[in-house]
């Protein structure tokens, strides 16, 4: 499937995984070091060398001093969501500058590989070929993707029908936007919540929904392969 051509201010779905569907996050560390990336590659003035001699405690340290620089920094992307599972991810973006999904994505690629790499002395691809990116144009399309992203996590702890813990194990499950939009402070300096919140629901109506999402019969997966191929 061939990307789309990105304009500014509009919605992508874009997601990769690992090749040969290999695990690209090992451990808590390796999970930690990607959402750093997240933040620390939003950024047009981004210089990929500073990947270079990192280490593991410094991505920690970087979180909270790059948070702080905010309003310095020129983002090519605004990412609204993002949820991290063993071998792949899910983003969903705004551009923001000309070219920013590309850049931003490429520069996240390789800088994520490039530690990842480093530290289990490795060579060679990490992801499966390029990304890939849709473009969000239906309002159903927008609807869905927040919990698709956001329910992914639940594809860990089973693979049948919900169960009253469902919930229990998303709120305690880190490596996602969700905790953010439910009124949990998580990894608030990598997101905009904004968009999503005034078109979805603020905290309280995003758990709601969420929640309700947890109860229909059929799966979420389902409605956005449906909307992904133009059903």
């Amino acid at each position: 499937m061939k990307n789309p051509q990105f304009l500014n201010n509009y919605i992508y779905h874009a997601y990769n995984r690992g090749v040969e569907k290999r695990d690209i996050f090992v451990d808590d560390y390796d999970r930690l070091q990607f959402i750093h990336d997240l933040f620390e590659f939003n950024d047009v003035s981004s210089v990929m060398d500073k990947v270079k001699n990192k280490t593991q405690t410094d991505s920690f340290r970087e979180i909270a001093r790059y948070s702080r620089k905010e309003n310095k920094r020129e983002k090519l992307v605004d990412i609204l969501a993002f949820v991290l599972m063993p071998n792949h991810f899910h983003l969903l973006l705004i551009q923001k500058k000309d070219d920013g999904i590309s850049k931003f994505m490429q520069k996240l690629g390789t800088g994520y590989t490039m530690s990842f790499n480093k530290k289990y002395k490795r060579v060679g691809s990490l992801f499966q070929g390029g990304y890939k990116a849709v473009l969000v144009e239906r309002d159903e399309h927008l609807r869905y993707l927040p919990f698709y992203i956001h329910l992914n996590p639940l594809k860990i702890k089973t693979c049948g029908g919900s169960t009253p813990t469902d919930w229990e194990f998303l709120k305690k499950y880190r490596w996602s936007s969700l905790l953010d939009y439910i009124g949990k402070k998580n990894f608030p300096s990598v997101i905009n919540k904004e968009f999503l919140s005034t078109t979805l629901g603020y905290e309280e109506e995003h758990e709601k929904e969420i929640k309700r999402w947890l109860k229909k019969d059929r799966n979420i997966n389902e409605e956005v392969l449906e909307i992904n191929s133009g059903g």
